[in-house]
């Protein structure tokens, strides 16, 4: 076979095979999200709607998610701007962060709940904040390193050049990542709210509405494991609460896409 037809008919098997990548990954999809909108859609009903577990995700996800940004910015900045990226701390960092995102959720949770013990805790909103936090803080700090680190060092050099102070720099830097770390953000909420080993212990379960951070409180994910094996309406309401939790994780996917352009457009401008 000549050299050209043997290169042509290398390219036309990759090209067959990612596009049955592509196929696979996108059925997948679909019959996942499919099965969840069809049973729950077809089974839903005001009275199906796990308003204590809905409220318990709520309580848990919203804390967990600012207190974890309010931690992870900071030290995305320290180790890209404060120390020189090639740093031997900011390695180390970076390796530990990789360790803790590859972590399962059930582990945060074995963690959490031996603190927990150790500081006479029970299972709460507390515990879950506590989870949820640990769980979102790799998340975040992995993606906003990987979008700090693409801002051009001469970028920099040119608004310390202008005679800015670190502050303002940091400032510039901010507008720069805003759209990259808000995605994060949203995603690594999704991540959150989806995660029912991490919050097993720590949050247990409760079928009313927490009135205190103390109280015991059920979550989307656990109500779906909780009642899918149980007999009838509880399967019923076990795809309600999935509906609910499919729809929140893809308006958050979909509000970071367009928080994303947004922001990028706004910065263009």
């Amino acid at each position: 076979m000549p050299q050209d037809q043997k290169r042509h008919l290398g390219e036309r098997i990759v090209r067959i095979l990612m596009v049955l990548s592509v196929g696979i990954v996108l059925a997948c999809t679909v019959s996942i999200v499919g099965t969840v909108l069809v049973r729950g859609i077809r089974t839903f009903s005001w009275d199906l709607i796990p308003w204590a577990a809905l409220a318990g995700s709520l309580y848990i996800v919203i804390p967990a998610a600012v207190l974890g940004a309010f931690i992870s910015v900071p030290v995305v900045f320290y180790i890209t701007m404060y120390r020189k990226r090639s740093d031997p701390v900011s390695y180390i960092a970076r390796l530990a962060y990789d360790i803790l995102y590859g972590i399962p959720g059930i582990v945060y949770g074995a963690f959490a709940f031996s603190l927990m013990v150790y500081a006479g805790m029970r299972a709460s909103v507390l515990g879950g904040i506590l989870v949820t936090v640990l769980l979102i803080i790799p998340i975040m700090i992995r993606s906003g390193d990987e979008i700090a680190r693409n801002v051009p060092d001469e970028l920099i050099e040119a608004v310390y050049s202008l005679g800015a102070t670190r502050w303002e720099t940091l400032k510039v830097i901010l507008l720069q990542i805003l759209p990259g770390m808000t995605t994060a953000f949203l995603l690594a909420i999704g991540r959150a709210i989806g995660e029912a080993a991490a919050v097993m212990f720590t949050a247990g379960f409760s079928d009313t509405v927490p009135q205190s951070p103390t109280d015991p409180a059920a979550t989307l994910p656990m109500a779906v494991f909780s009642w899918i094996s149980m007999p009838e309406p509880f399967p019923d309401k076990a795809y309600a609460a999935a509906l609910i939790l499919t729809v929140i994780v893809l308006l958050l996917s979909l509000g970071a896409r367009w928080l994303s352009r947004r922001f990028t457009q706004n910065n263009l401008s």
